[in-house]
């Protein structure tokens, strides 16, 4: 009897260690911080003529924001500032035209003072062709030096 006892005493500790115990294999690599992905800087640069319009594709390889920085200079030059508004359009490059999907009809360069003047930001979904047009938008007096600085992913 005594033996009996026993064994019911050792078969309920192994039962108890048994359940105790847990056999999935869950186990995780612990990660460290992701290396965030780089900006690339596309620059474009040309010269704005009245009643012209200009487009520049671009690819992106990966989502995120794309910015559009504008820079220019005018000749003859404006008496205030050497500088006026003029069109900048972002969209989609198909190969043969852009399908513009944001457009600022009316953006002056960048700024010391206002350094979000002179940006247009979209943001691209997914890996792939985009452009940037700069037109005319009834402003150039006769020409428009520009340069287009796009970050993107």
């Amino acid at each position: 009897m005594r033996r009996l006892f026993w064994q019911a005493l050792l078969l309920i500790a192994v039962a108890a260690v048994a359940s105790a115990c847990d056999n999935n294999n869950n186990t995780s690599t612990p990660t460290g911080p992701s290396t965030p992905p780089t900006v690339l800087t596309e620059t474009f640069s040309g010269t704005l003529l009245k009643n012209a319009a200009y487009t520049h594709p671009f690819s992106v390889s990966d989502s995120g924001d794309v910015t559009v920085f504008l820079l220019q200079s005018v000749d003859p030059a404006h008496p205030e500032n050497n500088a006026i508004p003029i069109g900048v359009s972002l969209g989609t490059w198909n190969g043969v035209s852009c399908s513009i999907v944001i457009a600022h009809d009316s953006v002056m360069p960048v700024n010391s003072d206002n350094p979000s003047q002179g940006t247009l930001t979209g943001r691209a979904t997914a890996a792939g062709n985009l452009c940037v047009r700069v037109y005319d938008v009834g402003f150039v007096p006769g020409t428009a030096n520009y340069e287009l600085l796009i970050d993107h992913y």
